[in-house]
């Protein structure tokens, strides 16, 4: 019976596919065509390889692996040098006849010089891709990461990409990114597919990515694939290793602040494998060393779970999972902690040698509580949604292959619910109103070489995002939920007139909006190429802060009546080159970025625990607009990458219904994210097998930040006057981080590794600072500003083991 049912699914899948592939003109040529497929894994421990290469030497026919390490490669009956190469890999050159469809699966040795000579990468083979149309993405190896030095020696893969053009922090210590002057929740941030609403632990010291768990990094800047929706400026693509399926294996650290262990191996008789893996600090234990700091608790915890299991050579499934918390507790006064969880079930589906299909159900959460001992009360908040998503690919031919699928996600918004802890507390129990969408899409992407030099991407996707009911609808005097006060130039909360409970379930405010996405590239020679892309997203939930990091009391909405979803469009066009026999490769990118409904906060609005936040906000809209340039070197004994980046990032916010000049008088002002100059250089150097020295140099100019710029006299005080929102800057950044890894010599035949990394992050002890505060001394009434700087030289050691 269950064969019955393949079978049919598999043929009402083909005459689906046939009718998109007549969709879209195409047929396949009526010479003999054969195709190979498989998938491409790691000899040593069996992960899949995602982004390894297989082509036909002597051809313009090859495919990358997709995320699941599969592969189909189509081509004319003839003989072949087949090569399969990864960088950091032996590659695998077999010769072949192709005169039949046939499966064929790699298992690829890791090179002996491999890991030492990778650095920063980027698309095919871990350099820049001359003749893929994708732009503006880059991906990370985790060997590479962890040679990098950083703070407390703790590995971060946010730190990491950091040192990318194009992408810069929110300060000293911040795990937060923003990309081509977007804001942070504009980053779509998922692991294994689900969706991080806080990629930070210690209020952004550390990000929520354990490094002995994570396989692939993968930024998209610009040209974001179809697949893809629900943020404006950039995916962050996270994938967590499937487990050793060869050897049980353990992993570890031991670090100056907090420690991980990994635990992974084969199960169900070497038809699945499994990863355990956990980290933890304890900050909290030098605290009691304090007498005046021992009753105080701040420590975080992270695990990370996977399993799969090969039902047979066409199925697979895959079980995955995170669970971390930051917990604060600061004597007997205040307390506070929050975190992510998610979990996803995922099947892979073969339904022929050409077509590839991945099912997923996913859950995240985000929630985070804040009590405060003084006031008597707890405050508790969360955000959750689930997610099913089906996606295919389909390999047609060696110039043609599709990409389509489509998604739905529910979420549930709960802005907070607010308890007395005791009887006689001054609060009274509140709850505010929870919100309910359905976000869903639908897409379609074509993959098309038009002739040996000129190579395409382009598809769109389909959005729509419904609000919906069981919570009151407010109704405005004029639909204004923000008026001007023109007689003190102020904006204020509008007049409600009304509140309206519409059906659970029921649609108040729907929106749709078409996505089209486009890329090119045109060889100039068989090491350069100039590539543009065109590619518009739409964003339906909101992050309202005053911060310009990520905290875990922003506040996240969705889009409704009074909110509209943020629609972007970004242009970009970029040079590429291979030089010095591929030791070098180069590339330039300019790009052009608007975003329309972009939100910003009213002076004086007040964000936490507000059921009417549509009344502090204004909607705007942002433009953004650089140049970023990338040198790296990808082999030899010294291997780095040199980063640079000139933009300009800023917004104007009008009053629109509300009245009044809206934010900054109607001017455009420079968005918190805004930085003229980012410079980034690091290198690795491997002076022996024992040794092997890093060293990262960072410069961005400062953050923007309004100042005061004259004061008055009231009631005795001194009350400021401010300038122009973000019309002053801090001081400039920039910080020398080096770091060395030593390797013991180890005796034959014996299963532990084991290394000790020495880092010393800003050496040269620069103070950057974080803020600067103004006020009035109370002793001499001299007005004055004080300068905050996070730290200053901090020197870590970490011994890591394998066995």
């Amino acid at each position: 019976m269950d064969g019955d049912i393949f079978v049919c699914r598999n043929r009402a899948m083909k005459k689906l596919l046939l009718l998109v592939f007549i969709f879209f003109g195409y047929h396949v040529s009526a010479q003999n065509k054969y195709t190979l497929n498989g998938t491409v894994k790691d000899a040593n421990n069996g992960e899949t390889l995602f982004g390894a290469t297989i082509y036909l030497k002597n051809t313009n026919i090859g495919v990358l692996t997709n995320e699941y390490g599969f592969y189909s490669i189509t081509a004319s009956q003839d003989t072949y040098t087949l090569v399969v190469s990864y960088m950091g890999y032996d590659n695998i050159v077999r010769h072949i006849t192709l005169n039949k469809d046939e499966k064929l699966d790699f298992e690829l040795q890791e090179s002996s010089s491999n890991l030492d000579e990778v650095v920063i990468v980027a698309e095919e083979s871990e350099r820049v891709n001359i003749r893929s149309p994708q732009m503006s993405v880059s991906k990370l190896k985790i060997e590479t990461i962890k040679k990098m030095p950083v703070v407390f020696g703790e590995i971060d893969i946010i730190k990491s990409i950091q040192l990318l053009p194009g992408v810069t922090n929110n300060g000293e210590a911040s795990s937060g990114f923003n990309v081509r002057g977007g804001a942070v929740d504009q980053n779509l941030v998922l692991l294994d597919e689900a969706i991080i609403y806080n990629s930070s632990h210690l209020f952004g010291f550390f990000s929520v990515f354990n490094a002995d768990a994570i396989k692939d990094v993968k930024l998209y800047k610009g040209s974001i694939p179809p697949r893809f929706g629900g943020r404006v400026s950039s995916v962050l693509d996270v994938r967590q290793k499937d487990g050793n399926s060869k050897n049980y294996n353990i992993t570890g650290g031991i670090g100056t602040i907090s420690s991980r262990l990994a635990v992974e191996g084969p199960m169900f008789k070497d038809k699945g494998s499994f990863l355990v893996a956990g980290r933890g600090s304890y900050m909290h234990l030098f605290l009691k060393l304090s007498e005046d700091l021992k009753e105080n608790v701040i420590y975080f915890y992270d695990m990370n779970l996977k399993s799969n299991y090969e039902i047979d050579e066409n199925n697979r499934l895959y079980l995955s999972g995170y669970f971390g918390r930051d917990v604060f507790k600061f004597g007997n006064s205040f307390s506070n902690s929050y975190g992510n969880a998610t979990a996803n079930l995922r099947w892979n589906h073969i339904f022929s040698d050409k077509v590839f299909s991945n099912m997923s159900l996913i859950y995240s959460k985000y929630n985070y509580q804040l009590g405060i001992n003084a006031l008597e009360f707890d405050w508790i908040a969360d955000i959750k949604n689930y997610n099913l998503k089906y996606d295919f690919k389909y390999f047609i031919n060696d110039k043609f292959n599709l990409d389509f699928g489509l998604s739905g996600i529910y979420y549930n918004f709960n802005p907070g619910e607010i308890s007395p802890t005791s009887e006689f507390s001054s609060i009274n129990y509140l709850k505010l109103d929870e919100k309910n969408a359905l976000e869903s899409g639908v897409y379609i992407n074509a993959e098309h070489k038009v002739s040996s030099k000129l190579n395409f991407q382009y598809g769109f996707r389909l959005s729509s995002f419904n609000r919906l009911g069981g919570e009151p609808v407010t109704i405005y005097k004029n639909d204004q939920p923000v008026v001007y006060n023109e007689e003190l130039g102020i904006y204020e909360k509008g007049i409600i007139i009304d509140e309206e409970n519409i059906q659970s379930g029921k649609s108040t405010k729907s929106f749709y909006n078409f996505e089209p996405r486009l890329s090119l590239s045109y060889e100039l020679g068989e090491l350069s190429s100039l590539k543009a892309s065109f590619s518009r997203t739409a964003q339906y939930i909101h992050l309202l802060s005053n911060t310009t990091n990520v905290t875990p009391l922003d506040v996240w909405t969705p889009s409704g009546m009074y909110v509209d979803p943020q629609l972007s469009n970004q242009y970009a066009i970029g040079y590429f080159k291979d030089l010095k026999n591929n030791k070098f490769n180069f590339s330039v990118e300019a790009y052009y970025k608007t975003v329309s409904n972009r939100i910003d906060y009213i002076d004086g609005a007040n964000l936490i625990g507000n059921n009417y936040i549509e009344t502090v906000i204004l909607s705007g809209d942002a433009r953004a607009y650089g140049l970023e340039l990338l040198l790296q070197k990808t082999t030899g004994k010294f291997t780095g990458l040199l980063a640079y980046t000139l933009s300009k990032s800023e917004q104007i916010t009008l009053g629109g219904n509300a009245g009044g000049p809206g934010i900054n008088n109607g001017l455009w002002y420079n968005t918190a994210y805004d930085r003229t100059h980012d410079f980034s250089i690091t290198g690795a150097y491997n002076i022996s097998k024992k040794w092997i020295f890093s060293a990262n140099l960072v410069f961005q100019t400062g953050r923007p930040v309004t100042y005061p710029n004259g004061q008055y006299q009231y009631e005795g005080l001194s009350i400021a006057n401010y300038a122009f929102r973000n019309a002053n800057r801090l001081p400039a950044y920039h910080r020398l981080d080096v770091s060395a890894i030593f390797k013991p010599n180890r005796k034959p035949n014996k299963q532990w590794k084991g290394e000790f990394v020495f880092g010393i992050y800003n050496v040269y002890n620069r103070m950057n600072a974080a803020s600067i505060t103004f006020g009035q001394n109370q002793t001499t009434g001299v007005n004055e500003a004080t300068r905050t700087a996070i730290y200053g030289i901090v020197p870590s050691v970490t011994y890591n083991f394998k066995f």
